[in-house]
């Protein structure tokens, strides 16, 4: 969120009901000016939004069900795959929140905003964190989904991941006041943080990273041993190479995904004939968005299998194809083609200007990650579906918060 995007005409946003925002300020303000300036107008701002109008939340009368919210995306989804989605929403309210960002997003637009418009994640809970190995190798932590992202409020992204914290502790069978004091830890080290930023010069923040020692630094001694040796096991292989004997194996004489439906299956189009086929127009397509450099890397590998898998909670049902490719020498790499749709903030924050939402997702990520995966891109299906494209895993280190306790989640919360 420190890289900001520019702020879009006032006329782009839809007015949200009882709350609408400030006027948003010019680029200069925002992104130009002496520390000084920007600062006064800053405060400024707060005579139009003052910070305690942050604080209540109200029901409007006419607030459409939540339920209702989402099942507006189910017809969209594969029909087999909804039961999955809603079965997982089911397992706590921490698990409904983590799917229902189309919810949140409805009602966050009606809460007030000073107009400082940011490249938003659009669905910022904390387990959308996590430590991922750049290029050079390197485990950095950072944010790490961005199908909902999109130019918006700042204001939004810092309340939902504030709110994901006390549901988070709640889950955790912690007491509520756990819960306030991590959000408000996250705040306040999120305010501090953007202080910081705002002192430096652009290459600086754009620069600016979470690195795995800054992690170890923060945790307790008595877990930081095991967290070294997670680290590098993480980086000991690819995630490809760990991922292979999970996923993969000699099927039928040949080498291919293994299906563990319902979670991993072919569909029945990947039986046909002239399945491959398509798969290698579809993965050219895929390359011409790869820079040069990437396309000679990529083009060592040959497509070998393709099946869908289910991943996430709110993702559930969205078309998500693991691809396995081989080397000459017989070496694995999983990409995964994800589908992409209109993000959940438009209807409130106004249409994306990228007309492809794989771009928009790749694009909005290369903005707000300091170092991005090698394969991201972007492809359209020949049915029209519009997919992103990444590594599967690449050396990924998901945050273990469900055996949280208060200590460690107040830790999280600040990092």
């Amino acid at each position: 969120m420190k890289k900001h995007a520019k702020p879009r005409p006032a006329a782009a946003a839809k007015p949200a009901p009882e709350a609408a925002p400030a006027p948003p300020p010019s680029a200069t303000t925002a992104h130009g000016g002496s520390l000084d300036e920007r600062n006064e107008a800053g405060k400024a701002l707060r005579n139009t939004v003052p910070r305690t109008a942050h604080a209540p939340w109200k029901r409007l009368a006419d607030r459409r069900d939540p339920v209702e919210l989402l099942q507006d995306s189910d017809p969209d989804r594969l029909p087999e795959l909804v039961p999955i989605r809603y079965g997982r929403m089911l397992q706590s309210p921490f698990a409904f929140y983590r799917g229902s960002a189309a919810v949140m997003a409805a009602d966050l637009a009606t809460t007030p905003t000073t107009g400082l418009r940011v490249q938003a994640c659009g669905d910022c809970h904390l387990m959308n964190f996590g430590g991922f190995a750049t290029p050079e190798r390197n485990i950095l932590f950072d944010i790490n989904d961005f199908d909902e992202t999109l130019p918006a409020p700042w204001e939004w992204d810092v309340k939902r991941l504030a709110a994901s914290f006390v549901l988070a502790s709640r889950s955790n069978g912690l007491a509520d006041t756990v819960g306030r004091e991590a959000a408000m830890a996250c705040a306040r080290s999120y305010r501090k943080r953007l202080r910081e930023y705002a002192e430096m010069h652009p290459l600086e923040v754009w620069y600016a990273r979470v690195t795995a020692q800054d992690v170890l630094d923060t945790v307790p001694p008595s877990i930081r041993a095991r967290l070294q040796a997670r680290l590098a096991k993480t980086l000991a292989g690819s995630g490809s190479e760990l991922d292979f004997p999970k996923l993969a194996g000699v099927v039928g004489g040949r080498t291919a995904i293994r299906d563990t439906p319902p979670l991993i299956f072919h569909p029945e189009g990947a039986r046909a004939p002239d399945f491959h086929k398509t798969l290698d127009s579809v993965f050219a397509t895929y390359r011409e968005t790869l820079a040069e450099d990437r396309r000679v890397l990529l083009d060592r590998y040959r497509v070998v299998d393709a099946a869908i898998k289910v991943v996430g909670v709110g993702s559930v049902g969205r078309r998500c194809w693991i691809v396995l490719m081989m080397s000459a020498s017989n070496d694995p790499l999983f990409l995964q083609f994800k589908e992409a749709v209109a993000s959940v903030l438009e209807p409130h924050a106004g249409p994306s200007h990228h007309a492809h939402h794989g771009e928009r997702v790749v694009i909005g990520q290369r903005l707000m990650q300091p170092a991005s995966d090698m394969f991201l891109g972007w492809m359209t299906a020949p049915n029209g579906r519009q997919f992103y494209v990444r590594q599967l895993r690449d050396a990924k280190i998901k945050p273990l918060v469900e055996t949280f306790d208060a200590e460690l989640m107040l830790l999280y919360a600040r990092l």
